[in-house]
């Protein structure tokens, strides 16, 4: 089974930034990719940025230029850190990982969430 925890969710002033931190545990052989999704009240899931194993990062139009999308040393944890902030990015956020637990079994997990509130 496989666990992912997020962190650094919170209360930001507009032009503000903040940092979230995805760690995964648990039955792990290798991760594909990792990402953070986000949802607002009334609207889908949608991707913010994810990062290959390799290290090839894609990026939400909206969130291009003022988000970045890294991982770890210890290639199980991603970021993301957020800058210009602006009241729109407000949603919570979900870490999810592409994982391998085993060779030829592949799964998709999904953090609990965290919220960020972009408000003055």
């Amino acid at each position: 089974q496989v666990q992912l925890v997020e962190s650094g969710g919170g209360l930001v002033q507009p032009g503000g930034s903040l940092r979230l931190s995805c760690a995964a545990s648990g039955t792990i052989f290798s991760i594909n990719a990792m990402g953070w999704y986000r949802q607002a009240p009334g609207k889908q899931r949608e991707l913010v940025a994810s990062i290959t194993s390799g290290g090839s990062t894609n990026y939400a139009d909206s969130v291009k230029g003022r988000f970045t999308i890294s991982r770890g040393n210890a290639k199980n944890t991603v970021y993301l850190q957020m800058n210009s902030l602006k009241p729109e990015d407000t949603a919570v956020y979900y870490c999810n990982a592409d994982i391998m637990v085993r060779v030829g079994l592949r799964q998709g997990s999904w953090g609990q969430g965290t919220q960020v509130t972009v408000s003055s």
